[in-house]
């Protein structure tokens, strides 16, 4: 006998000394065993990355159903995200994380052209200002007529003041081709951000920036210092744990809220809650949706910070039809 059938004659033996009742789940693809018998127990273990573990029991192998035949990537069709990419399924349906319509064969993207105005002009502090956000296409500089629905809403607006003191997510008005409206009264002089957020029909959606400012003596800068105390809204309190408690610039960082009360958490625009992070430099400003939500009173976030600078973080969630805006202060390290 050779020396590798030697090692698997004892190998074999071993097997056998051990008790049969339950052996480990076979990665997905696998066919099972036939040597399985009825009332084998199976064991799942689904890790998260809170150490959390949840165990699930498989029926047996007798009254298992026929593993479905696996598409063929090659002739099937896969739908994807739009704004959630990494989302995708062979069959038509939604995302069940932002739960916007999949898309098979979506377009590779491409920035459009986006052009703000401010009435009047120059903006003064405390008086209404209107909006003007004209969306041209980036080939031959057209007015895009069509936009595509982006959780429940054409156009998404989110505007912060230097200071990051002054925060609001509306909702501008589509009042011609490629031209949509949003009223707003800047509260204080100094540099506004504004993040706009829209979906061009047949292309990818948008997250561009443009910049407003308004004449006088602006706000010192902020210093932001780690801030991840509970927070309350108006009918909703949220508390905040960081997995890592300190993000690494580059690399996943989860947010996970907890939600007080626990009951009476709602979909606002389609999401089980909105995420705006901003640098305290007002560079960076991403828009997210949760990667965890069920209704329950937990929300979890996955987040990539893109530079190791402070981040102030808005979070809304509604509950009972109010919606609920609070902020937290997340500092961002280097690698090294």
């Amino acid at each position: 006998m050779g020396l590798y059938q030697e090692r698997s004659a004892k190998h074999d033996e071993r097997r056998r000394s051990q008790t049969p009742h339950c052996r480990p789940l076979y990665s997905k693809g696998m066919h099972a065993r036939a040597s399985w018998v009825v009332g084998l127990c199976v064991l799942s273990t689904l890790a998260r990355s809170d150490g959390i573990a949840r165990v699930e029991t498989m029926p047996d192998a007798a009254t298992a159903p026929a593993a479905p035949l696996l598409p063929d990537p090659s002739n099937d069709l896969v739908y994807v995200c739009p704004m959630d990419p990494d989302v995708r399924s062979h069959v038509p349906g939604t995302c069940r994380r932002c739960g916007m319509a999949l898309a098979a064969g979506i377009p590779d993207p491409v920035e459009f052209h986006l052009d703000l105005r401010v009435l009047p002009q120059p903006p003064t502090p405390g008086r209404a200002t209107a909006l003007q956000f004209l969306i041209h296409d980036p080939w031959k500089d057209r007015a895009v007529p069509r936009f595509n629905a982006v959780h429940e809403r054409l156009f998404h607006a989110f505007i912060v003041s230097e200071d990051l003191e002054f925060f609001e997510h509306g909702h501008p008005v589509l009042v011609g081709e490629g031209l949509f409206q949003y009223p707003v009264v800047f509260p204080k002089p100094g540099m506004f951000r504004i993040l706009g957020d829209f979906y061009p029909e047949g292309a990818t959606p948008q997250l561009i920036t443009q910049t407003v400012i308004v004449p006088g003596t602006p706000s010192l800068p902020p210093r932001l210092r780690r801030d991840y105390s509970a927070k309350n809204g108006d009918n909703l309190g949220a508390s905040l744990e960081v997995i890592p408690e300190q993000p690494v610039a580059g690399m996943r960082t989860q947010l996970r809220f907890t939600l007080d009360p626990a009951n009476g958490l709602e979909r606002y625009l389609g999401a089980w809650a909105h995420m705006l992070a901003a640098s305290d430099d007002l560079i960076d400003m991403l828009h997210l949706h949760p990667f965890f939500g069920d209704g329950g009173p937990v929300v979890e976030f996955n987040v990539i910070f893109p530079r190791p600078r402070p981040y102030r973080v808005w979070v809304q969630f509604q509950r009972d039809g109010v919606v609920n805006t609070m902020h937290f202060d997340v500092p961002v390290h280097s690698l090294s």
